[in-house]
């Protein structure tokens, strides 16, 4: 969307990681958020993502443990863009995308943990005169976190 019409957007966020060491992994984060009826066109907006990069873990505590990453991928924008203030022109922009952010971790049981975190990522979209502009724009997410294997260094 044009910067000056922010819409908020909202879905699903996965991601599968390999932890390499207790302090470094890597992971893949494929995430889709969408919104309907923006800005009252009846039209919606949605965004693909698909990232993979390293995940670092600074700090451990006992069962609290943040996380930094950063992630490189594409991103597949779609949406509608007014023109002419009655036409709207729908499309998608599919291009490389990055996010770099982090969050903290609490783990509850030796299989379960609850995770929070944002990041600051990059993507593209069309403009009003059907440019394709890049966008920086922030993302938070929480979820669960099932764990099917840890490293032994890691286990408690």
């Amino acid at each position: 969307m044009p910067s000056s019409s922010r819409v908020n957007l909202s879905g699903v966020d996965a991601a599968v990681t390999a932890d390499l060491s207790p302090r470094l992994g890597v992971t893949a984060n494929p995430s889709y958020v969408r919104a309907s009826n923006v800005l009252n066109t009846g039209q919606p907006v949605a965004v693909l993502s698909y990232l993979v990069g390293p995940v670092f873990y600074p700090a451990r505590h006992g069962r609290l443990a943040t996380y930094a990453h950063a992630l490189v991928g594409g991103a597949r924008v779609s949406g509608v863009t007014p023109f002419n203030g009655t036409v709207n022109e729908t499309g998608y922009v599919n291009k490389l995308s990055w996010a770099v952010g982090g969050g903290i971790e609490y783990q509850v049981s030796r299989s379960v943990a609850l995770r929070s975190g944002g990041d600051y990522q990059h993507t593209y979209f069309f403009s009003l005169n059907s440019a394709i502009r890049g966008q920086n724009d922030f993302r938070v997410v929480s979820g669960v976190v099932c764990t099917l294997w840890q490293h032994p260094e890691r286990r408690r």
